[in-house]
């Protein structure tokens, strides 16, 4: 009975998942390799594609200096920390393809980050941010940006020059208008604006050919402009709680979108929650198909 109680014990979990063995604590690997002095290099997870780094939820206020030797590593997870600034060492990690930091209290990033031209995917959503670096438009190799849950009102002009990015997510901020530099982003399928201060939808939005999901929600949307219904490629449309109350002739147009949709997952045009004239309310409730049929007879008389 006692050797299984020392057994048991021996593998009583202590403070932060640290394991107690026999009354000792057996530290993380990371923590492990600080004490013992090893190479930091043998903390690298080398998978088929990438060689990754993590140092995620370590409460770290300071990134160690060794990481910016690891010039091998191709994705980078600080994610979860209590960072308050990314150092300009950061530029020396030039391998990097992805790089994540969500949930610091950066309130900028570096003007270095320019010279990490493999970046495709980029996390800074949950942080302190008041502004974006100009110099991120030299990351031309920049696929996935997500910048939500920040304090910022405005995107420098040279952000238009990234003639690959795919997916932006600017939720939860404090714009006034969709930044201009965006309508340029010709290859943009994914743009997230929602629970922001928008009171209204730029006709340029129609330059975004591609968009497949656009996302602005929890606005202060007073209209649904025409314009919206030029991207025919849209599959989800989520326009919920904004002060929308006509809808356009032409949302026929957008032929690819499939239902009326009450789950924030699914695709289809998201439109609850706005105040919506009569008898739009009813047919909203009708479906899709009933909804289009009224826009598309009321065009035509």
């Amino acid at each position: 009975m006692g050797a299984r109680q020392s057994s048991a014990r021996s593998q009583d979990k202590g403070p932060k998942g640290m394991v107690l063995l026999g009354g000792r604590q057996k530290f993380s690997p990371w923590d492990d390799a600080l004490l013992s002095g090893k190479d930091p290099r043998s903390l690298l997870q080398r998978g088929m594609r990438h060689v990754s780094f993590s140092l995620v939820t370590k409460g770290m206020t300071d990134i160690p200096d060794f990481l910016w030797g690891l010039s091998e590593v191709q994705k980078l997870n600080l994610s979860h920390n209590q960072l308050r600034l990314l150092p300009p060492e950061v530029g020396k990690l030039t391998r990097l393809v992805v790089l994540n930091l969500c949930g610091n209290r950066l309130k900028s990033l570096p003007r270095e980050i320019s010279l990490l031209k493999s970046l495709k995917v980029l996390f800074v959503n949950m942080n302190c941010l008041t502004e974006v670096p100009a110099e991120l438009s030299a990351c031309q190799s920049l696929e996935v940006l997500s910048l939500s849950h920040n304090c910022l009102s405005q995107l420098p002009a040279s952000l238009a020059g990234l003639p690959r990015l795919r997916k932006l997510n600017l939720s939860d901020n404090s714009f006034a208008h969709i930044p201009i530099c965006v309508f340029s982003l010709k290859e943009l399928d994914f743009l997230h604006v929602g629970s922001n201060r928008l009171e209204n939808i730029a006709e340029s939005i129609q330059c975004l050919v591609s968009l497949q999901i656009f996302i602005a929600e929890r606005n202060n949307i007073h209209s649904f402009p025409r314009s919206l219904c030029l991207l025919t490629s849209l599959e989800l449309l989520n326009l919920n709680n904004n002060d929308i109350q006509t809808l356009p002739d032409e949302l026929y147009l957008l032929c690819r979108l499939a239902r009326i949709a009450w789950n924030p997952m699914d695709k289809g045009l998201h439109i609850s929650h706005n105040p919506l004239s009569k008898p739009l309310p009813e047919l909203v409730e009708g479906g899709l198909e009933m909804l289009f049929s009224y826009l598309k007879d009321k065009k035509h008389t």
